[in-house]
Formats: structure tokens, sequence, C-alpha cells
């Protein structure tokens, strides 16, 4: 297994995801997510992508909230979070594929809206990530990142070597990676935090 994408956890996690105080923690973090890529929108999104979607509670908001959007796809290296992802979708426009954020299986220019909630520590390649979420984007489309990012995590650096845990670390693969613009929100608590950016246009 490719170092730190914890496959293996989370497909023991899977069944009980959602349930207890780490499953509330999760939909908590999810629900302010669906609320901040709304507000970021300039106009309803029709083709939303999550990346490392689980068992596509996020998405379940969105089709709750967004009735004129016409595709909601998820993808997470867990088989097992697809399984239930699958089972709990009750909208045709919600679409799930077994994959990585390095190799994301969709064509350039597909979605409106790309957005990930904890799932981008997980990630073996930060950097190629993003240049897969800006592949994927139309131009213009937008980007919402959440996870933990701040100072405080600079000593945990030392075990998830190489990872951006910091805003400042977090901006430069952003920015290398094709998106420009990226602000910062406090999300939850003191250390969740959502990275939104635009993918930039085509030079001409």
């Amino acid at each position: 297994m490719p170092p730190h994408r914890d496959i293996a956890a989370f497909h023991e996690r899977a069944q009980r995801y959602e349930d207890g105080w780490l499953g509330r923690l999760h939909r908590e973090i999810a629900d302010r997510t669906v609320t901040l890529a709304l507000a970021e929108a300039a106009v309803p999104a029709m083709r939303v992508l999550d990346v490392g979607c689980g068992t596509g509670y996020l998405l379940r908001r969105l089709a709750d909230r967004c009735p004129e959007t016409a595709v909601l796809a998820g993808v997470d290296p867990a088989p097992t979070m697809i399984e239930l992802a699958e089972a709990t979708s009750c909208d045709e426009r919600m679409r799930f594929s077994i994959g990585v954020a390095e190799h994301l299986p969709y064509p350039e220019d597909a979605f409106d809206l790309v957005v990930s909630t904890t799932s981008f520590d997980h990630w073996s390649d930060q950097a190629a990530g993003l240049v897969e979420c800006a592949r994927v984007m139309r131009p213009g489309g937008r980007l919402v990142l959440v996870d933990q990012f701040s100072a405080w995590l600079t000593p945990t650096l030392l075990v998830r070597r190489g990872k951006a845990r910091t805003k400042r670390r977090a901006t430069r693969l952003l920015v290398a990676a094709g998106f420009r613009s990226p602000e910062w929100h406090d999300l939850y608590a003191v250390i969740i935090r959502a990275a939104t950016a635009t993918r930039s246009l085509p030079r001409r």
C-alpha cells in the first residue's frame, strides 16, 4: 500500500463510518463544506466531484440542496466505502467509482466543482492529486479542499513527512497545480480549514 494511503483502515471502518462521535464529526464537517461550496459557487454547479467521497454522505447532502445539478460523482480508493455509497444512494444523478486522487477516472474539463473533505492528508502524492483535480475541472471551476491545516501541526510533519499540513505548504501546491486566488476559511475547531480556489483559465 502506498505510504499514508490508509486504505485498509478505512476499509475496516466503512460499516460504522457515519456512527458514533467520529461519525458525527465527519458529518458536521461535510455539512459545513456543503454550505461553503454553495456559497462559493457563482452559479449552480451542474457537475460535482467529491474526491475521497467515503460513504457518499456529502454528495447526498448536495443532492438534497441542489436539484438543478446534473451529475454528483464520487471517487474513493476503498471498495467498501464505494459499496456503501452505492447502497445508500437513492438519486440517479449520483455515480461512484473506485480510484485515487492521483489518477482520477474522468476526462478533462468534466466538472464545475470539485470538493474533498479530510482525505487530502491521506493522498500519497498531494501535488499530483491537485494536478488531477485541476485536469478534470473546467477552466474557471471551483475547488473546495478541507482538511487539517495549521501551524500547530508542524511537529507532526516528522511522521507525515512531506505532507502539506500548513496553509503555507498547501497554498504552494495549489498554485503549482494550476489554481489561482486560493482563499482560506476556518471551518471547524482550530485546525480544520478549507481552501477555496479557482482553476486557472487556459493561456492564450
